[in-house]
């Protein structure tokens, strides 16, 4: 008996049928059944299913003899499943990578409830991809398992059934089904809900919910909408049937009126004629259902009157002056925002007219987050180094936290920051500053940029649109011609600079000042570190941290965390941190920490034993701790397609290279990891890219630029005489996964130890 038994009803989607049922029998989670329930569909459907069942005997075609809809195919399919658990799933849908392994995972630790209700995003034809906004309602913080008693706010996740797994024995119990009709969802999830013993959540998406430009049902204009009433009438005759159940009645009428007034006033879905109709019949639901006691919330009142009264001109009426209000409202808003602006620009017209400040620094990094990076280490050099000068640190509210005490906090858009701006001698930022900022006689412009480069930058995307994403290439060169000096980690980094960044600037090849901690710290520094991210004593920490995807509008995640650290075993744990660029948390597990929001990538880097990445600039910063590096390039084809690289990493690696997920488990089992074959690599790596970052970039900037001390500035250490502090678990000296099972498949690395 499997697992899951997967059920997909499908009718005329042979456009996305593959990528579904692909998505499905990919998963690294193999114990499963699909049941693809063919609906009669007059298009290639039911041939693509059988392929598939062709293929692989994990699925089950099963072909209507006509066409019943949505709710019937699901039945047809739940008839057939043998499953412990039910995971239905829309034909033009698809699962995540690793979705199923982290659904069994949560289940398994939430001690099997009757339902676990997990999170989906939306993806949309243009490639956008958007998270739930009801996500935080999925938080896996607190008791689990839990009643919905416990947490009514579960109602407000979208009510459909693919969102959820659902024990199937409690579902026969229950004697659930779907009904016929447009949303059909509405008398399986409340009920199903309702009636559980037991739920739990799962806080990661598993399932990509497209929004497809054409062809979505409910967007369908039709007299089918009427079908949202007797759907209401199944909920409710359930709850009579279900004495226990009663309390839910008030909130369940509120959803209903809700519900009705979103079918009415949702353009498109009703015709014009039958739209009096409607509300009439939506006065009579009213009418039925009501439940005494059941206030609306202050926003809903109005409507639930209308619905309740049933007067569709009223209706209409108040809808339309409701839209002028709104809109009047907004356009009261822009005039505010557009005078206020006016205004600021006035006054940073002033200041600029005003003296100097000699003594004034003013720094900002990642286009306003908090006190990181090459400005952070500045800003504490420059308070060191040259105390006379007052700093300042611009930074959206939510990071006013990190800044350090004794430097002066600037919120963007202020008449502080305009001021700052207009009257500190000294700029630095590692992007650039608002466009509008006009450099001064007297400036001096510190652009430190924020790692080497690898992947093509500045002007060498003009031949890569995907990645330059309608990149104003003369504005970039514009905020060039601000710059005074450019800093640079090694000689690659100068000569890419200076040709992709075109401009009379000078280059500084002193090291990135963020890397001075990496040189610097003790192992104290590191253990402390370590208890602060919970990463147990004796535990090997993989930092994972991958790049951004040009050619993908969210969150990707080329590798499965959760059956990579089930494969390495329980001497490991992975600190995921994804690109500041991609939204939303990735993947987690019993011993997958997110680290995605941390402060400071080197302290994460000084925690970690070892680094895992794919393209990302992290691998030069980390080789100055001469740790072992390894490279996971699946995509590498797609990767050089669309954004390129100046070197082949492949040729020319910090480390081992893995191009699947099970080479990358075979490195750590093999412990190719930290061979001798890739000691040289790192070596040779080191050799190249870390000639300057000993510790002292961020005193050789400020001698430099502030106190002039060009002659004298602290000499370069060599890679020989480096010390940087050791990984804390690199005590082990046989590998953890000896015992362990390998992957079948080529190693990436042949190695002797």
């Amino acid at each position: 008996m499997p697992r899951f038994s997967v059920i997909v009803p499908v009718y005329k989607v042979q456009a996305y049928l593959h990528e579904c049922l692909q998505s499905v029998l990919s998963q690294s989670y193999a114990d499963l059944e699909l049941i693809a329930v063919d609906d009669c569909s007059p298009d290639a459907c039911g041939a693509i299913i059988d392929e598939f069942a062709a293929r692989d005997p994990r699925v089950r075609a099963l072909h209507l003899p006509e066409n019943r809809g949505l709710g019937p195919a699901r039945n047809a399919g739940l008839a057939q499943a043998t499953g412990d658990y039910l995971v239905f799933l829309d034909s033009d849908d698809t699962l995540t990578p690793g979705a199923l392994g982290a659904i069994s995972d949560r289940l398994e630790a939430t001690g099997e409830p009757d339902v676990l209700v997990y999170d989906y995003a939306r993806t949309f034809w243009t490639g956008e991809s958007v998270r739930n906004r009801f996500a935080g309602r999925l938080t896996e913080e607190g008791p689990a398992p839990f009643r919905l008693a416990d947490r009514p706010d579960l109602l407000r996740v979208l009510m459909v059934a693919w969102n959820k797994a659902c024990r199937r024995d409690f579902v026969e119990r229950e004697g659930l089904r779907f009904p016929p009709g447009y949303y059909e969802d509405t008398p399986w999830t409340y009920p199903l809900l309702m009636a559980a013993g037991s739920l739990a959540t799962l806080d990661r998406v598993c399932v990509h919910y497209r929004q497809r430009r054409q062809g979505n049902i409910l967007g369908t204009t039709s007299r089918r909408h009427f079908d949202v009433f007797e759907q209401y009438d199944r909920v409710f005759a359930f709850l009579e049937e279900r004495p226990e159940l009663a309390c839910w009645k008030p909130l369940l009428f509120r959803r209903m009126i809700d519900h009705f007034s979103t079918v009415f006033t949702r353009p498109g879905r009703l015709p014009r004629a039958a739209r009096a109709e409607f509300l009439r019949r939506a006065r009579a639901q009213y009418r039925r259902h009501r439940v005494p006691g059941a206030p609306a919330s202050l926003r809903s009142r109005l409507r639930h009157g209308l619905v309740r009264l049933g007067l569709h001109r009223t209706y209409r009426a108040v809808q339309r002056t409701t839209g002028l209000y709104r809109g009047a409202a907004r356009l009261a808003g822009r005039l505010r925002r557009t005078l206020r602006a006016g205004a600021l620009q006035l006054h940073y017209r002033v200041q600029l007219r005003l003296p100097l400040r000699a003594d004034h620094a003013v720094f900002a990094a990642y286009w306003g987050r908090g006190h990181s990076c090459n400005p952070g280490a500045l800003e504490t050099a420059f308070r060191t180094h040259a105390p006379h000068i007052r700093t300042a640190w611009i930074a959206r509210p939510e990071y006013h936290d990190t800044i350090p005490a004794g430097t002066g906090r600037l919120t963007p858009g202020t008449a502080a920051y305009w001021t700052a701006l207009a009257r500190s001698k000294y700029l630095v930022n590692n992007v650039n500053f608002d466009r509008r900022l006009v450099k001064r006689r007297g400036q001096v412009f510190v652009q430190t940029q924020h790692g080497t480069p690898l992947k093509r930058m500045g002007l060498d995307l003009q031949d890569r649109p995907a990645a330059a994403r309608g990149m104003d290439f003369a504005e970039l060169l514009r905020n060039v011609d601000k710059w005074d000096y450019v800093l640079s980690a090694n000689r690659h980094t100068t000569l890419t600079w200076e040709r992709v960044y075109p401009g009379g600037y000078t280059t500084l090849d002193y090291g990135y000042p963020r890397n001075d901690v990496l040189q610097r710290a003790s192992a104290a520094d590191t253990a402390l570190l370590r208890a602060s991210l919970g990463i147990p004593e004796g535990t090997m920490a993989i930092l994972y941290a991958p790049t951004h995807r040009d050619y993908r509008a969210g969150r990707h995640t080329p590798l499965d965390l959760e059956r990579l650290v089930r494969r390495l075993g329980p001497r490991f744990m992975i600190l995921a941190r994804s690109h500041q660029g991609q939204a939303g948390p990735p993947a987690r597990g019993t011993r997958i920490v997110d680290v995605t929001g941390h402060p400071s990538v080197e302290s994460l880097c000084l925690a970690a034993d070892a680094l895992v990445t794919d393209y990302s600039s992290i691998m030069f910063d980390y080789a100055n701790l001469d740790r072992p590096i390894v490279i996971h390039d699946a995509d590498r084809e797609a990767y050089e397609a669309t954004r390129g690289t100046y070197f082949d990493l492949r040729a020319f690696p910090p480390g081992a290279v893995a191009r699947t997920e099970d080479e990358l488990i075979t490195v750590f089992a093999s412990g190719h990891w930290r061979g001798a074959r890739s000691d040289r690599l790192r070596a040779a790596f080191r050799e190249r890219f870390c000639p300057y970052d000993d510790g002292h970039a961020a005193e050789r900037v400020v001698r430099h630029v502030v106190l002039g001390q060009t002659p004298g500035l602290p000499a370069v250490v060599p890679l020989e005489r480096r010390r940087p502090v050791p990984p804390a678990a690199g005590a082990l000296t046989s590998s953890p996964l000896a015992r362990a099972a390998q992957p079948s498949g080529p190693h990436p690395v042949t190695d002797s130890h």
